[in-house]
């Protein structure tokens, strides 16, 4: 059954992702990955949000299976990550690349903290 809700979830966050990025990319023009950013920010936000909540009630694992391993798992991309500030430094776009970079790990763990602490907030 936990199989299944992780392939449930992950079929979820993955047209997700799709459907963010697209989105985001109507928003602005160039190549700076902001798709990517606003989905691993937000991802890692929920997360924090999912694994917070869960440490505090009595939720079934198949609720982390579904949203935090299947959903986030799916929605999150760090090999899109890798390959975008990759793509960057191939262009010769360095300063980007460490942009990207910074804002996706140091926004990224800020993120996942702060949903942490909203869910702490919440349920306690």
């Amino acid at each position: 059954m936990t199989l299944f809700l992780v392939m449930l979830g992950a079929a979820l966050g993955a047209p997700s992702r799709w459907a963010l990025d697209r989105y985001v990319a109507s928003w602005h023009k160039g190549d700076f990955p902001w798709g990517t950013i606003v989905i691993n920010v937000s991802g890692s936000l929920l997360l924090g949000v999912i694994l917070g909540a869960t440490t505090l009630t009595s939720e079934p694992v198949g609720v982390v299976a579904l949203t935090g391993t299947g959903f986030c798992g799916g929605f999150t991309t760090f090999s899109t990550f890798s390959f975008e500030t990759i793509r960057l430094v191939e262009d010769g776009d360095y300063r980007e690349a460490g942009l990207n970079v910074t804002i996706s790990l140091a926004v990224g763990l800020a993120a996942a903290l702060a949903g942490w602490y909203v869910a702490q907030l919440i349920w306690a």
